[in-house]
């Protein structure tokens, strides 16, 4: 009948509606970046960015957005070249004795991004997975040609907005490609290194965690399941800001973190502090999970110990 034509017409457009208004991601040659609607929320870099030629790096996050579509993440920022967005690094990678590049600092290193594709779609989020090949000019094989040292498989989920904030799982997966490999952290009492986002810093950037307001040190401050950095980042100044959260099952939890005011990156630090190189297997994949949250206001305005809970239990 009509009616029921009608109706069906009516679902249809509905159905419609709510795909172009859903969360979407664009796989391209040189990024991957998710929408929703027509809000963008991050792209991810898989082909080599440099400057000048310098610092050329791939596979990282840049730009991450706030929910009012402002750029929240820097590249290439002037304090530190090297600095790309929301990225995870190491000063030291080791095959036995032998030091392969520094990660960290992008000198003698780089990453291959082998493949990124979107993987199985659930209710309300989009996901993608890369697997990206570390690799150096200083282990070749016979032939001379670079070495694959280490296999990384990370995994990023966005979810669907809520009310004033925005979840993404950020799942690294490392496995060793020869034997006796280590990595670490800053060779110093800062022991710096891990997952780190380099995100605009204000005047008026706030640090808080679970027990309250946290002041930055140069060295590590205590450790915490969570930080949130926040501050008049948003459009027309508004406040808002970044949540990082750290799974109990990642190494070395709770772990410290190193934060800056100004000028630089934080860093939820692993390994353990990372001074000392720890051990990376080359049968049992190492994972280290966060989740970001993209909010307005402040820490106050969300239930960020909730969100960590629920995080958890997944």
């Amino acid at each position: 009948t009509m009616y029921r034509l009608f109706i069906f017409i009516i679902v249809l457009s509905f159905a419609e509606l709510t795909v172009a208004q859903g969360l979407n991601v664009n796989i391209q040659q040189d990024k991957a970046c998710f929408v929703e609607g027509v809000d963008s929320i991050l792209c991810y870099q898989i082909s080599e960015k440099s400057f000048e030629g310098t610092f050329k790096r791939s596979n990282y996050i840049h730009p991450l957005y706030t929910l009012d579509g402002e750029v929240l993440s820097e590249d290439f920022p002037e304090d530190h070249l090297h600095h790309r967005g929301i990225f995870w690094s190491w000063h030291q990678l080791y095959v036995g004795e032998k030091r392969i590049g520094d990660p960290w600092e992008i000198k003698d290193f780089c990453w291959e991004v082998k493949s990124v594709k979107e993987v199985e779609r659930q209710i309300g989020t989009a996901s993608i997975q890369s697997e990206v090949h570390w690799k150096s000019p200083l282990w070749q094989d016979e032939a001379g040609l670079e070495k694959p040292v280490v296999k990384e498989m990370t995994r990023i989920t966005v979810h669907s907005r809520q009310d004033n904030y925005r979840l993404i799982d950020i799942e690294i997966s490392l496995l060793a490609l020869e034997e006796d490999m280590r990595i670490g952290g800053s060779e110093d009492p800062k022991g710096y290194g891990g997952f780190s986002p380099r995100i605009r810093l204000v005047a008026d950037t706030e640090f808080t965690n679970a027990k309250g307001p946290v002041t930055p040190t140069n060295l590590p401050v205590p450790e915490s399941a969570w930080m949130d950095i926040s501050g008049s980042v948003g459009k027309d100044n508004a406040k808002a800001g970044l949540s990082i959260l750290s799974l109990p099952d990642n190494p070395g939890y709770p772990n410290p973190w190193i934060l800056r005011a100004k000028t630089s990156m934080q860093n939820a630090v692993y390994p353990y502090p990372g001074a000392e190189a720890v051990a990376l297997s080359n049968t049992i994949p190492t994972v280290l999970r966060y989740q970001l949250v993209v909010h307005e206001g402040g820490s106050g305005d969300i239930n960020i110990k909730q969100l960590h809970s629920e995080y958890a239990k997944d």
